[in-house]
């Protein structure tokens, strides 16, 4: 069957007709040894940095109301972004030193190549941990303990991580609702970039859609945040 496919392709598109006692030997493009260590460690950062920011996060503002000292936040002249700009500035930073930690691990420990520009993962890891924040900032506002935080946030974000996102199979082979969740989520984008600039030296301009797509949750997320906030004042 592969014989025959690349028969007619080289003649249809390349013009050269291939012998039938020619041997053909199939190669992979990226990642030529068939590693499963190249394709699954640039995927589990994305997992980590969605589950650690978000736990974080959730478990910060849930404290606060449980030991009202959430109060004060009403007491002052802060508005809404401020303060969830506030909460969210401490453990983006915390993270980002996180990100460094697993790509310096990835790289020196596990041996995977970083083979595309660290600087386009790094502006990705960015706005990918925006997101993560403001998911445990919204998780918080549902939830009245730090059990009830700690589980719903854990629930949110991993299921939908390993099952529709693409760490064990490519969202496009997916259907129905868990189609959906993973066109939507955004660990689905950054696991895309991960694995590219990781394995494939894809370019910021090859990313152009995911770093879009990055940006619109982060951008989605904040204001959602800022209208759960604003039931909570009433």
């Amino acid at each position: 069957l592969h014989y025959n496919y690349l028969k007619s392709f080289y003649k249809e598109n390349l013009g050269i007709d291939i012998k039938s006692d020619t041997n053909i030997l199939l190669r992979y493009r990226y990642n030529q040894d068939f590693k499963s260590i190249y394709s699954i460690v640039p995927a589990v950062i994305p997992m980590l940095l969605i589950f650690i920011p978000a736990i974080l996060m959730a478990l910060s503002v849930v404290r606060e109301k449980e030991l009202g000292s959430i109060t004060n936040f009403y007491a002052t002249p802060v508005t809404k972004l401020e303060f969830l700009l506030g909460k969210q500035l401490p453990y983006v930073i915390i993270s980002m030193i996180s990100f460094f930690i697993l790509v310096s691990f990835s790289i020196v420990i596990f041996g995977v190549p970083l083979k595309g520009s660290f600087f386009t993962l790094s502006l990705a890891a960015l706005l990918y941990i925006i997101c993560t924040t403001g998911i445990g900032l919204l998780m918080s506002s549902f939830a009245k303990t730090q059990i009830a935080a700690l589980a719903g946030t854990a629930i949110f974000t991993l299921l939908p991580t390993v099952q529709f996102a693409g760490l064990k199979d490519p969202v496009s082979s997916l259907e129905g609702i868990g189609k959906f969740i993973g066109d939507f989520f955004p660990v689905t984008y950054f696991i895309n970039v991960s694995r590219g600039v990781f394995s494939k030296n894809v370019s910021f301009a090859e990313l152009h859609l995911e770093f879009f797509a990055l940006g619109t949750s982060a951008i989605v997320i904040t204001m959602l945040s800022l209208l759960v906030l604003k039931k909570q004042e009433k």
